[in-house]
Formats: C-alpha cells, sequence, structure tokens
C-alpha cells in the first residue's frame, strides 16, 4: 500500500491560521500570531518576527524558552527511557518524590499531568480522608470553596466554577461544594460544617485578574481549618514555584497547607507535570488501584522536573522575581489614573485593571502584538502580566513602555 502523501508545509501566517480554523475545536480564541521558536523571554513567529513573552504559558514558562538545563534534562531523558507506566518502577521515579517534598517541606508527593488532573486528585483525596479519618457519613462530604476561581475545566472542577463561559450547558453538576466569596473568611467559617473535609482556595487567583486577598484570609482560614477538622488545600498551580517572589504565594503568610496543587512550571515549558504534595496522613488514606494515571510520574516528566527542581534550590529565580516583580508594581503603578485603574498581583505576576473608557482587554492585547509584546486579557478589563522569571530588566521595561503606550492616557 502506497502512503498517502503529506499535506504541504504552510508557507504563510494565514495558511496556518486557516488549517487551525478549519481542522481545530474552537475552544480557544488566541492572538492571530503563529510562533514558531522561542529562547529565554522571547519568540519567533513563522514570518520571523521577534516576540517579547509577557504571558509565559500562564506561568508554565517561568525559566523561559527552552532553558539549557531543563532540555539537557529531556534530551538526555529521551535517550534512554519515557515511559513505564506505574505498574513498574523507573530510576527517576523516587529521587523526583523526594526531591519534590524536601523543595516544599512536605512529607508525600502524588505526580499527575495537568493541573485540573491534580486538583480533581486533591478532591478526592480529601473526600477518602473525611469519610477514613474524620468519619463523615458516606456521601456526604462537602468542600468549600471560593467564587471566582480557577482550578481547571473539568466536570467536577465547572460544578464549582462562577464563571458562566466555563459552566453553560456542561451540566449536570457534581454535588458536595459550597461557594463562597474569595477573601471573606466569615463566609468561610459561617460554611463549615461538620460535613466539611476540605477548604480549596487559590493564594493569589490568577483568572480572576490576579486578585490578592486581605493578608489575614489565610491565617485565618488555617485556623478555621485547624478549629474545625478540615484539610486546607492550596491550589499554587500558577502562583507557586517562584512566581510571586517566594516559593509559594502562600509562604508570603506564612501559612502551611495540607495539601497543594502544583503544575505548569513543574514540567518546565517542556511537558505537562503536576503534582498533589503533602502531609503523609492525608495522602496516606490511597491505596493501590484506587486512583492513578499511565503517564503521571512518567521518567521523561520526572527528570525535566528534578531539573526543575535544582533550578528552584538555589533561590535565583524567587530573587529574580521579588527584585523585576517589585520593578514592575512601581512601573505599572504610574499608569494608575492614566488609563489604568488598578495594579493587583505580586513578584513578576500583575493584574492591569484598564480604566473605563480605555481599550477592551483584547483591544489591549491586539495592540501589544502589534507592539512585538504577547500579553492576554483575561476578565474582559483586565491584562494578565506575567514574563519569563529569567526576563532581563530591559526587556522587562520594554514591555512595561508598550503597556503604557497601549493603555497611557
Amino acid at each position: 500500500m502506497t502512503a498517502a502523501p503529506s499535506r504541504p508545509a504552510p508557507t504563510t501566517t494565514e495558511a496556518y491560521l486557516d488549517l487551525a480554523e478549519q481542522y481545530s475545536a474552537h475552544n480557544y480564541h488566541p492572538l492571530p500570531v503563529v510562533l514558531a521558536d522561542g529562547e529565554g523571554a522571547w519568540m519567533t513567529d513563522v514570518d520571523g518576527r521577534r516576540y517579547l513573552d509577557f504571558l509565559a504559558g500562564y506561568s508554565a514558562l517561568n525559566f523561559g524558552h527552552r532553558h539549557p538545563e531543563l532540555v539537557a534534562a529531556a534530551t538526555e531523558q529521551l535517550g534512554r527511557i519515557t515511559l513505564t507506566s506505574r505498574a513498574f518502577h523507573h530510576d527517576q521515579f523516587g529521587p523526583f518524590c523526594a526531591e519534590l517534598a524536601e523543595l516544599t517541606g512536605t512529607d508525600v508527593v502524588l505526580p499527575m499531568n495537568s493541573g485540573a488532573e491534580a486538583v480533581e486528585s486533591a478532591i478526592k483525596v480529601a473526600r477518602k480522608w473525611a469519610y477514613q479519618v474524620k468519619g463523615v457519613p458516606e456521601d456526604r462530604a462537602e468542600i468549600v470553596v471560593a467564587g471566582s476561581n480557577f482550578h481547571g475545566r473539568t466536570t467536577t472542577i465547572v460544578s464549582f466554577s462562577t464563571d458562566p463561559i466555563a459552566r453553560n450547558e456542561f451540566g449536570p453538576f457534581t454535588p458536595g461544594f459550597t461557594v463562597t466569596g474569595y477573601g471573606d473568611a466569615d463566609a468561610v467559617e459561617a460554611a463549615v460544617t461538620d460535613r466539611t473535609a476540605a477548604v480549596l482556595v487559590e493564594p493569589i487567583q490568577g483568572e480572576a485578574g490576579v486578585v490578592v486577598p486581605p493578608a489575614d484570609y489565610l491565617p485565618r482560614l488555617r485556623r478555621i481549618c485547624d478549629d474545625n477538622g478540615v484539610l486546607l488545600i492550596a491550589d499554587e498551580i500558577q502562583s507557586g514555584l517562584a512566581r510571586t517572589g517566594d516559593l509559594l504565594a502562600s509562604d508570603h503568610t506564612g501559612v502551611r497547607a495540607d495539601l497543594y496543587t502544583l503544575g505548569k512550571a513543574l514540567g518546565g515549558g517542556i511537558l505537562p507535570v503536576s503534582a498533589v504534595v503533602g502531609r503523609r496522613e492525608v495522602l496516606g488514606v490511597l491505596r493501590p488501584g484506587e486512583h492513578g494515571s499511565t503517564f503521571g510520574g512518567n521518567p521523561l516528566a520526572c527528570a525535566v522536573a528534578r531539573a526543575v527542581i535544582r533550578l528552584l534550590r538555589t533561590g535565583e529565580f524567587q530573587q529574580r522575581s521579588r527584585e523585576l516583580g517589585a520593578h514592575l508594581h512601581a512601573r505599572l503603578g504610574e499608569l494608575v489614573g492614566h488609563g489604568v485603574s488598578e495594579v493587583r498581583g505580586r513578584g513578576l505576576w500583575a493584574g492591569v485593571e484598564i480604566a473605563p473608557g480605555g481599550p477592551s482587554g483584547r483591544e489591549a492585547s491586539v495592540a501589544l502584538a502589534e507592539r512585538g509584546v504577547l500579553c492576554k486579557e483575561t476578565q474582559d478589563t483586565t491584562l494578565r502580566i506575567a514574563p519569563p522569571l529569567v526576563i532581563s530588566r530591559e526587556d522587562l521595561d520594554t514591555g512595561i513602555d508598550a503597556v503604557a503606550e497601549v493603555l497611557g492616557r
């Protein structure tokens, strides 16, 4: 049998966009840019135009594009073994789990792939812990969450989303969740009952517009959980791994969660790697066969994640985020009252709220792309800025200058 000829490679941006329009499901609305190469904080499209990355894959690219140590780790492992399934041990798995536990100051690691899988895993573990340890009646466990959250887009997770775009026409929804206002510890305290298994919260809400809660919010949640025998689960998938200037965003308040969900930057921008990390007596409720993933904890993922852990151990990227983040927020703060109504965030992570009468978030993103800076809106009126942590101060200023040009008035 003669093999069918392959499709000729597109030669223009328009041809690539036409293929995507015709053959892909339209579950995203990307900017009309077709990227072909990346290094550090810069990317190049198929027409050879360079762009400054001001989004970093929603924090998946904390270490920039093609970080040499991460590429070397992936390349070396690709030449050895990439997948075994969890039916067998491999020589990267134990070291990865030990090193991630040591880095985060936790006891046990449950590796998965995507961030949503990590959150789903944490939900399952919290419910099982509630039945086995707390004594909640079977199928009655409840989890308290925050409004405007973003934890993923699986059916269970969108069941407790307050975003109509995430929820519309995806029901029926999974029960067992109580939604409270983000930042409202009093509402959480009122929502907790003897059936509550956990409180699940983002230390900083990314998709909502990089929203930082009141300083006493996480400490109060910790006390509420302790007083009522409830688990605290911190979703650090976007906020963790040096993005905010500390290893974890919750570290800024001195709060320790019982479980953390990690992802995005854990895969170094090379492949999806996620994990639930936390206390042994909580993750210890799982028994063989009760939860798993064919690709979770695979050799390639573990090798890359171990290289990520080595980078984070030095503290260099936490320091870069703190120092460059202070510069970012100081300069963006100068735009308040001049086309910007508010700037939120921490470290190299900012939500820039566009003042009424200005462009929409989409229009601002398009205007920035025309100026060679790639950023993306969230919640219609907010620009979410999250450059790779390897960005130079000069390049950071280039991006901020573009934002000022687009929004300043």
